[in-house]
Order: structure tokens, then C-alpha cells, then sequence
């Protein structure tokens, strides 16, 4: 049988070349690539502890496998680097085997959100679409016709409640290294609701939603005697009572995430923080239902307030906290 080409090595050399394995130079550089803290654009499973991570949300991914991790798990730490085997006869290198620990990186940051986003974007999505419905229907005077008419009130609610929330959103973000750590416009998954505003305080957890009324809020009790007791909400004129529902769903929606991350013991509150509405002097504020109804400057002293959680607890809270509701 014909011998395989040697393409100029002798014998000896044939056989070291065999005997010394690959070439380092062969060896594939994308296992250096570091994982990488990233927004991510699809949704994916963590690789460790299996959870759903939503498209959005802040994740490190790894490039290597192209796998997502969540910033809760910790993450796996890098491979040694592959030994050199030498091809000559010189000294084996000396390995040192007094390394230290890996040092850990640090854990990105937690993206905060932007006040009234949603609604600011829903807010131009409805006026977009009216002026373009405007000029079709009328080529000629579709100018003039927006010219000299305003958008229709739904349309403009979304535009003051955007305003609402960026005021609120403004002062809750001057309480920021004062163990406290908030989170704005935060969307509730499988839904196209969102939550205004979450602040993790050393009290706990308040669940905040920013309304900008026209009108003095108060409590309304009526029954009693003869028939059951019933507290409404009222500003001004209009009954609100519905916003106290709303508020307890959202409560109850955070509380449920806390549950699911081993948080149970930590306390969450509703509150309602009507932004200029015509309020007393003195006093003013009230609880229906278990909902705190206040404005901005009393909203932020009961956030202040000393409480059993600690800053690190705090973090650890706020971190789950924005993993479970990405923002809106």
C-alpha cells in the first residue's frame, strides 16, 4: 500500500507532531467571550433556575452557549484557561496553584423606568391617528378642522395622566440614596395594564398610583344603622371608589410576585397620590379600605419613615421587583 504524503517531515517528526495533540493556535477564541449584561430582545428561560424572563428585562447573556441567566442566580464563574502543552523538550511550565477566588462582578443595574412613558405614548398614538383620520376624510379643510378644534377629552385624560406620574415620578426620584429605591411605569405581564410607580422603602413595599383630578378627595360613609356600612372615594363630585379596586389588584399582584421569590414576609401597600387636587390646609388624608389616599409631599414622609428592611434587603427586593414587571 502507498504511504500517506509526508509533506517534507521525516519520520521523527511525524510522530512528535501526532503525539502533541491539536495546536494551540487551533483552539476556537469564543470561549473567551464574557457574558455579556444585556435588555434582552426576545423573551428566554433562565439556563439555572428555569424561570420565564420577559423581552425586556435586563438578563446577562451568555455568548458562548447562547443561553439567557437572570440577574438573581448567580452567575456560573469563567473557565480556567486551557493548559499549553508543550511541543519541544524544554521544562514542563510551572502552574500556580495558589490562585484566589474569582472575584464576582458586579450586579448591573437595575433600569428604573420612565414616569408616564405608557401614557405618554398612548396619549400620541390617539391624537396621531385622529389627524390622520381628519385629513382623509377631508383632503381640503383637514388643516383648518384641526386648526381650530381640540382633541376630544379621552384623548387629553392620557396626556394629564402622563403629566401626573412624571411630577410624582420627579420627586420620588430626589428620595434615591435614602435607603430607597423606586420603580416607574412598570407593566404587568400578559396584560396591557401597568403599574404607575413601586417604591421598596425600610417599611416595605408601596404600590403607587398617581392620579391628576380636578377636586378635593374625600371619605363618604354611608349606611350604618339599619343597613351595611359602605365607604366610597369621592373627588369632587365623581365617585371613585373604583380606583381603590384597582389599587388592590396591583397590590395583590406584587405581594404574589414577593410570594413566588421567597419575599412572603414583606409588607405591601396601596396608595393613592392625587397630584394637585384641591386639598385642606390641615389634614385632608384618609385610608378606605386599607388604601392610603394622600398627596405627593405626605406620600414621600410615610416612605421615610424607619422600618425593619434593611438597604441590602431593600436591593435584593427592587432587583425582583423590576425582573417580575419589566417596564411599560
Amino acid at each position: 500500500m502507498e504511504n500517506a504524503p509526508n509533506h517534507g517531515y521525516t519520520a521523527l517528526e511525524l510522530l512528535r507532531l501526532r503525539s502533541s495533540g491539536p495546536s494551540v493556535s487551533n483552539v476556537s477564541g469564543d470561549a473567551a467571550l464574557p457574558p455579556k449584561t444585556m435588555r434582552l430582545r426576545y423573551a428566554g428561560r433562565c439556563r439555572i433556575c428555569a424561570l420565564e424572563i420577559s423581552a425586556g428585562t435586563m438578563a446577562v447573556y451568555e455568548r458562548e452557549t447562547k443561553t439567557v441567566v437572570c440577574l438573581e442566580c448567580p452567575p456560573n464563574p469563567p473557565l480556567a484557561a486551557p493548559a499549553i502543552v508543550s511541543t519541544t523538550n524544554a521544562l514542563p511550565l510551572e502552574v500556580s496553584t495558589a490562585a484566589g477566588p474569582e472575584p464576582q462582578p458586579e450586579p448591573a443595574e437595575v433600569f428604573t423606568g420612565v414616569a408616564g412613558a405608557s401614557a405618554k405614548r398612548e396619549y400620541d398614538r390617539r391624537k396621531d391617528r385622529r389627524q390622520a383620520r381628519i385629513r382623509d376624510d377631508h383632503p381640503y379643510l383637514g388643516k383648518l378642522i384641526l386648526a381650530v378644534s381640540d382633541d376630544p377629552q379621552s384623548t387629553r385624560a392620557w396626556a394629564i395622566g402622563a403629566r401626573g406620574e412624571e411630577v410624582l415620578g420627579q420627586r420620588l426620584d430626589k428620595l434615591t440614596g435614602r435607603n430607597i429605591h423606586v420603580l416607574h411605569d412598570r407593566r404587568i405581564p400578559r396584560t396591557r395594564a401597568n403599574i404607575d410607580h413601586i417604591a421598596v422603602c425600610p417599611t416595605g413595599v408601596f404600590v403607587i398610583d398617581a392620579k391628576k383630578y380636578q377636586g378635593r378627595p374625600s371619605l363618604r360613609a354611608e349606611g350604618g344603622l339599619f343597613r351595611p356600612r359602605t365607604e366610597k372615594l369621592i373627588v369632587g363630585s365623581r365617585d371613585c371608589t373604583k380606583l381603590v379596586d384597582g389599587a388592590h389588584k396591583q397590590v395583590d399582584l406584587v405581594r404574589s410576585a414577593l410570594e413566588d421569590a421567597d419575599l412572603e414576609g414583606v409588607p405591601v401597600r396601596g396608595l393613592l397620590c392625587f397630584v394637585d387636587a384641591d386639598w385642606p390646609l390641615f389634614g385632608g388624608d384618609f385610608t378606605i379600605d386599607g388604601v392610603h389616599v394622600t398627596w405627593p409631599r405626605r406620600a414621600l414622609e410615610n416612605l421615610m419613615k424607619p422600618g425593619p428592611v434593611d438597604d441590602q434587603t431593600a436591593r435584593h427586593i427592587h432587583r425582583t421587583l423590576a425582573s417580575c414587571f419589566p417596564p411599560a
